[in-house]
């Protein structure tokens, strides 16, 4: 196991004890980037207008298309540490 990848695993654990619980755009930005991150590029269709929360997610997800599974964990790592300071 890489050290990225450890530390990104570490990440997840301690986003779940965060010191609060962050907003919606960040809840948004975190599971975008673990999404992006696990499963690489968003696939299937976009959920309709009365799914909102699906709606949301899928189009925060989608807007880091391309983005490397490396550059995801970096990023999702980076926003945790972030968190925790505060």
């Amino acid at each position: 196991m890489s050290d990225l990848q450890a530390r990104f695993d570490a990440a997840v654990v301690n986003s779940k004890s965060l010191p609060e619980r962050p907003d919606n755009t960040v809840l948004l930005k975190l599971y975008a980037l673990y999404k992006q991150a696990s499963e690489g590029d968003v696939e299937g269709r976009r959920p309709g207008f009365t799914d909102l929360v699906g709606r949301a997610k899928y189009d925060a997800w989608a807007a880091l298309k391309g983005t490397g599974a490396a550059d995801a964990m970096q990023q999702y790592v980076s926003l945790i540490e972030k968190l925790q300071e505060k």
